[in-house]
């Protein structure tokens, strides 16, 4: 499918695991192409800062990933907001992995890890997630247990499917969400917006820019999307990447 053609009014969002990035046995194990931080950086410079990352990680992980590049973004599934390279991150909810709710629900997701040696808990802080790479017929388990444990949360969080896991987050975030937040607040507003991503969880941020008359990009899968373009895998967004900076530079 043809990919959309480079334009400077362009506002771009990306997602990282399984666009950035391929996706890895772990979270932690995740390797970007050493390239990758001075290609991000060429556009964004082409760009006048309206680039940002849209992830379900915690915005400081992807900045560990990227430096020295220092970018906007959206983490947590638009929970974090950064707005520009070098702003603060706004956290709507700052200190929530300290609550005793989060301490609670902690709890129940490390009683299934236990109950099933491979699944693994990841903790971002302001929400859960139960990995289940390692251990597949663990999915039924991890999906119950996750959805009983926000059903116990009164409606303060939502559950979230992707590959192979399912995140316990805070109820009215997602990449959707954060994109339209972005595209008040320049240097996106004004701007055509652009979103690329790989997961079911990135399906909102399709919708988003949609809706504001932009360009949608799904990498790799080959189930239904709303995503108007499609790329077979990383290494081909990354290649269009390259495509994107040389047009723009």
């Amino acid at each position: 499918m043809t990919l959309p053609t480079p334009k400077p009014d362009w506002a771009l969002f990306l997602d990282f695991d399984g666009t950035l990035a391929e996706i890895a046995p772990t979270p932690e194990t995740v390797a970007v192409e050493s390239s990758l931080p001075a290609l991000l950086g060429r556009i964004d410079i082409a760009l006048c800062g309206a680039l940002a990352v849209v992830t379900g990680r915690p915005l400081a992980q992807v900045d560990q990933y990227l430096q020295p590049l220092a970018l906007a973004g959206a983490g947590l599934h638009g929970v974090e907001l950064r707005f520009s390279a070098n702003g603060a991150v706004n956290g709507a909810l700052a200190g929530q992995g300290e609550k005793p709710v989060m301490v609670a629900l902690r709890r129940r997701l490390d009683a299934v890890a236990a109950d099933w040696p491979g699944v693994r808990v990841e903790d971002k802080g302001q929400s859960l997630a139960l990995h289940y790479r390692a251990r597949p017929d663990a999915a039924w388990a991890c999906r119950t247990a996750v959805r009983e444990a926000a059903d116990a949360a009164g409606g303060a969080f939502e559950v979230l499917e992707g590959k192979m896991v399912v995140e316990l987050k805070p109820a009215g975030f997602d990449k959707g969400s954060a994109i339209h937040a972005f595209m008040t607040d320049p240097p996106f507003r004004g701007r055509v917006p652009v979103f690329a991503g790989d997961d079911v969880t990135d399906e909102a941020g399709f919708r988003a820019v949609n809706a504001l008359g932009g360009h949608s990009i799904r990498v790799g899968g080959a189930g239904p999307t709303e995503a108007g373009h499609r790329v077979d895998d990383v290494g081909a967004l990354l290649a269009w990447l390259v495509e994107v900076a040389t047009a723009l530079d």
